[in-house]
């Protein structure tokens, strides 16, 4: 794991250089370390937020196999997006980070795309990490408090969640290095408090499954294929929706190119970041999820109580696999993982906001770039916590008692990121032996990392396009619209409408990233204005 340095006045003055080259003036304050820059990524990935929230999913669609399975094989296959965005942020460490990469690469229309994509998906993040918290916030209450734990309601777990993006933006617009410091505690927290799970889970619970079980047993509570979990229905169209668990947990690993400009030595601590932050988290998750499901408990018949964990996640299997004392520990230390990990969501969020703003390609950009007396974004973290409430409140409407919404929100998270990585990462490959690579690079392995990042993307991101339950497939006599899962009406709509308005009006006036120095600076580096090559 990295270690912690402070920042050099070498550095700084390296990176103001660089940023200059890239055509802006330091404006953020650049007080983050390698390492600070490192545990954002981590913190927003954080294994004890997705791998926890996300768990029903894998366990409905495949059982435990999916979970020991699918999350090794996804886990290389975003190793290698990382390694592709590492290379990326080297040349080019910039708070707008992958649009900024695609306008460069692409020109305008690409970064165009590219940044919006990027946007929603950070928005959607921020929704899903900060629900999630709300509900392991209210679960926790519950677990010492019976009567309070009788009065359950979707309303009152929005409430938590509205509080919880409060607390987040009320300490993202009180300084940045604050929130460096706390991503920095995020990490130790995230490592201590997974330690403390696996010993607990493996000590405690009086039953644990069998190693056959854990890397064996197929279960299929999707309610597509009646049940069954065999056949081609089984494997290629059920099971694969278990891969929600793995590539939304670990994403949101931008955030290290988000925050470079307040990064030293960003060309080389921002690139490690990325990867560092994906290896590390899908290893800690690996074991975390293994411990998960090894604990499952028995059910009323004697048999693993799949069902039952699929329904009410891990938080009913800790209240069946031990007693409420032991359950609560664990449920405080996931809480708290948890808002530090929305925490870190709004804090990367606000800086591709304030980025994307600064070039003029969002609504009220004027007002969305200005920063306040401490040098952070304040309007831009107001912003992304107001949509990410917004975005939210489709999860009010209950299905069974069941938050769909909640689902369909962390699957655009998906979409939205992934595909904007996509945008950069094809043309990188494109540009081939002409990009300028930074210090940090892949060498000549980028000719099949590219390509292979880019199409474990377009066919993850289908999938999760999908209807994830009977109800929610068009034509199906059950079919309810509440069940609807509404990722490709976001993700296609948005499409639709960024098209729309491209070639109405924004193609006329968006010219990509603009200089914040004179363009006379940028001709004494050798540099020439922003266009596609």
């Amino acid at each position: 794991m990295p270690e912690a340095h402070e920042p050099t006045l070498e550095h700084t003055n390296s990176d103001e250089t660089h940023l200059a080259k890239l055509g802006y003036k330091q404006e953020l304050q650049r007080s983050w370390s390698g390492f600070s820059n490192f545990a954002i990524s981590f913190s927003i990935i954080s294994i004890l937020a997705g791998c926890l929230t996300n768990y029903t999913f894998a366990i409905n669609n495949g059982g435990p196999s999916a979970v020991s399975w699918t999350w090794p094989i996804l886990s290389v296959f975003i190793l290698i997006v990382g390694f592709t965005m590492s290379e990326l942020v080297s040349s080019y460490p910039t708070s707008g980070g992958i649009y900024w990469w695609a306008s460069k690469l692409g020109g305008p229309k690409a970064g165009f795309y590219a940044g919006w994509l990027n946007w929603i998906g950070l928005i959607a993040v921020t929704s899903g990490v900060a629900y999630g918290c709300a509900t392991f916030i209210d679960y926790t209450i519950s677990a010492f408090s019976t009567s309070y734990a009788d009065n359950y309601s979707l309303k009152r777990v929005f409430v938590i969640f509205v509080i919880v993006l409060l607390g987040a933006a009320v300490l993202n617009i009180f300084s940045s290095h604050l929130m460096a410091l706390m991503n920095n505690v995020s990490v130790w927290w995230h490592v201590a408090g997974a330690a403390i799970f696996v010993i607990i889970l493996v000590l405690v619970p009086k039953h644990h499954l069998s190693f056959a079980q854990v890397f064996g047993d197929r279960f299929n509570n999707s309610g597509f294929n009646g049940g069954h979990t065999g056949g081609l229905q089984f494997w290629f169209l059920i099971l694969p929706f278990a891969f929600l668990l793995t590539q939304y947990t670990i994403t949101g690993f931008d955030a290290s190119a988000h925050l470079s400009e307040e990064t030293t030595d960003a060309a080389t601590t921002a690139a490690k970041g990325i990867w560092q932050s994906i290896f590390y988290s899908a290893l800690g998750g690996y074991i975390l999820l293994l411990a998960v499901t090894f604990a499952i408990p028995k059910g009323a018949d004697g048999k693993p109580a799949y069902g039952d964990v699929g329904l009410g996640g891990v938080p009913w299997l800790f209240a069946h696999a031990m007693n409420s004392t032991w359950a609560g520990i664990l449920l405080v230390i996931a809480s708290v993982a948890q808002f530090f990990c929305a925490t870190a969501c709004v804090t990367a969020a606000s800086r591709m906001t304030f980025a994307f703003s600064r070039d003029g390609a969002l609504p009220i950009s004027g007002t969305l770039r200005k920063l306040n007396a401490a040098k952070v974004p304040a309007n831009a973290v107001i912003c992304v916590a107001v949509l990410s409430a917004i975005l939210t409140l489709p999860a009010l409407i209950p299905i069974n008692g069941v938050p769909v919404a909640y689902f369909a929100v962390t699957s655009i998270a998906v979409q939205g990121l992934y595909l904007s990585f996509a945008i950069p990462i094809y043309l990188r490959w494109k540009h081939g032996e002409n990009f300028e690579v930074g210090a940090w690079n892949n060498g000549s392995k980028y000719k099949w990392m590219n390509i292979i990042a880019v199409a474990e993307i377009i066919i993850v991101c289908l999938y999760l396009m999908l209807p994830t339950t009977p109800a929610g497939t068009p034509g199906n006599k059950a079919f309810d619209w509440a069940s609807l899962n509404y990722t490709p009406i976001v993700t296609i709509g948005a499409l639709i409408l960024l098209t729309i308005w491209w070639y109405a009006s924004v193609k006329n006036w968006f010219k990509g990233p603009l200089h914040t120095i004179d363009d006379a600076v940028l001709e004494a580096f050798g540099e020439d204005k922003m266009t596609a090559d």
